[in-house]
């Protein structure tokens, strides 16, 4: 499903944030990437995105080697992602309904298909009746819940999140660690980088470290 063989990222400056990267993860597995701040974890994650390219090595996803991906290509292996950011990226101006809406508006998908599949990821995350509401009336976790929310409305086969419980209180926590442990048993593959040691300890999931960016044994 996810395949890294010998990858290095570094950027402009000379700085390295990934060194030579191998490993796989599973169809339908769920697994953590962890380490300290800057250890690379959200450089790997958007290198599965294709949001970043590796400088050296392969990312193989879905089949296809992300490394290579003409950028016309690239909308087509992310209609199988769902990406949950550490800053959210929500449209203030727009309703939660239309934030949700989007990755569908961007595929094609009819009207009336599109708002059954909104309203159902609302429901799944306990916003259902927020739809009309800003995302500036709402809370961090609630927030962090419509992300989430637009994140599944297009029933990916992978998902990925940043940080996914950062800066929430332990309730809200807890709720979304009970949606990943969820999205796992129905087959979806989870991939999921944070620093919270509450989050790792409470899910079924293979850890992987990073240490300045290099694959702890």
């Amino acid at each position: 499903m996810i395949s890294f063989d010998g990858v290095s990222k570094s950027y402009r400056g000379g700085h390295q944030a990934l060194r030579d990267l191998s490993f796989e993860i599973a169809k339908g597995e769920m697994a953590v990437i962890t380490g300290h701040t800057g250890a690379g974890k959200s450089t790997l994650l958007n290198l599965i995105a294709a949001i970043e390219r590796p400088t050296s090595g392969s990312v193989v996803v879905n089949g296809q080697n992300v490394s290579k991906l003409r950028r016309s290509a690239i909308p087509y292996l992310r209609r199988n992602l769902g990406l949950i950011f550490q800053d959210h990226k929500l449209l203030y101006d727009r309703t939660v309904f239309d934030n949700v809406a989007l990755p569908l508006q961007i595929s094609g998908f009819p009207h009336a298909e599109a708002a059954k599949r909104v309203r159902a990821a609302l429901d799944k995350v306990g916003l259902l009746e927020r739809e009309k509401a800003r995302p500036v009336t709402l809370s961090g976790g609630e927030q962090q819940r419509v992300c989430i929310a637009r994140a599944i409305v297009n029933r990916p086969a992978i998902l990925l999140a940043d940080e996914p419980t950062g800066n929430l209180d332990p309730d809200y926590a807890n709720g979304i660690i009970e949606m990943f442990r969820a999205f796992h048993q129905v087959g979806v593959t989870v991939v999921i980088a944070t620093h919270d040691e509450h989050l790792i300890n409470r899910l079924p999931a293979r850890v992987l470290t990073l240490q300045q960016g290099e694959m702890r044994p």
